[in-house]
């Protein structure tokens, strides 16, 4: 009997290169997978039938309330995802992260929360300045503001208070560590570390995105482990885990994330993390 063919499907934005890369390995295995645009998917509650002629759906959404509540729907109706809900709320959450590796013991930077600008304050006092007031949800290293004295951290608590929304009324505070010019970006794979690369910069925001350079980073056995860690933390996947180099307190964990860009590290180490990507998805299909 002629095994079954898996049919793949791929939720997306916008077709970046890693998209157009992760496209390119499933038309070079002659899969079947169907480009999904979150702008236009919709999703019958009572009739998810059309939903289930997947074997997996690989989630590449910018945006992170698409992507999860299509991933929560997708679990929902029985179909592998990858990345799953769970993983997916975790990482995209900078709070849920933190609270994850705190409770797995992997070190991580000294931060705190609050839900007023008071006592967000008082948990900045204590910190002692600098510190550095992050967004739960966010990337590419947006809304990031190192805070030097008291009436900067005033000025910008008031600011976000008076946005209104939800997120910008938690207050995410992190020591502020004085980082080598570099943060490391390690690529994982399930309960592989396929390569990690230095992401340089003058500036004190380290992401690519910002205009940090790329450069290969050995992976030593205390990167791995930690990764490893990190990664079981907050449920494994195709996640990249971000990690600092503290000057008292050695490696820590600063963020992991579920959607991550990998146009830098793929060229820079010579790794087809597409091609790994894709072998994952299949991999997750045919169980």
């Amino acid at each position: 009997m002629m095994p079954k063919r898996l049919r793949i499907g791929v939720i997306y934005s916008r077709v970046r290169v890693e998209e157009k890369w992760i496209f390119g390995a499933l038309e070079k295995r002659g899969l079947d997978y169907d480009r999904l645009d979150d702008r236009g998917i919709s999703f019958d509650l009572q009739n998810p039938a059309a939903w289930c002629a997947f074997d997996a759906v690989l989630e590449r959404s910018i945006s992170y309330n698409s992507g999860l509540y299509a991933l929560r729907m997708l679990n929902a109706f029985g179909i592998t995802t990858v990345n799953t809900a769970k993983v997916a709320e975790i990482c995209g959450d900078k709070l849920m992260t933190s609270a994850a590796l705190a409770r797995a013991g992997v070190p991580q930077p000294h931060s705190a929360t609050a839900f007023t600008p008071e006592a967000a304050l008082e948990a900045i006092e204590a910190f002692g300045y600098p510190v550095v007031l992050k967004p739960v949800v966010g990337s590419w290293g947006r809304l990031l503001a190192k805070i030097n004295d008291r009436d900067a951290a005033e000025a910008l608590l008031e600011h976000k208070a008076m946005l209104g929304s939800v997120q910008h009324s938690v207050f995410y505070i992190q020591e502020y560590i004085k980082k080598p010019g570099r943060d490391i970006r390690a690529i994982m794979v399930g309960d592989r570390v396929l390569t990690a690369i230095y992401r340089k910069s003058d500036h004190w925001i380290t992401n690519t995105a910002r205009g940090g350079e790329g450069e290969i980073c050995p992976i030593t056995p205390e990167i791995e482990s930690l990764c490893l860690r990190a990664a079981q933390a907050v449920g494994s996947g195709v996640l990249a885990v971000d990690l600092v180099e503290h000057p008292e307190k050695g490696l820590l964990v600063n963020e992991v994330n579920h959607t991550m860009e990998f146009h830098t590290a793929q060229p820079i180490s010579g790794v087809n993390i597409a091609d790994e990507i894709v072998n994952y998805v299949l991999e997750v299909a045919k169980k």
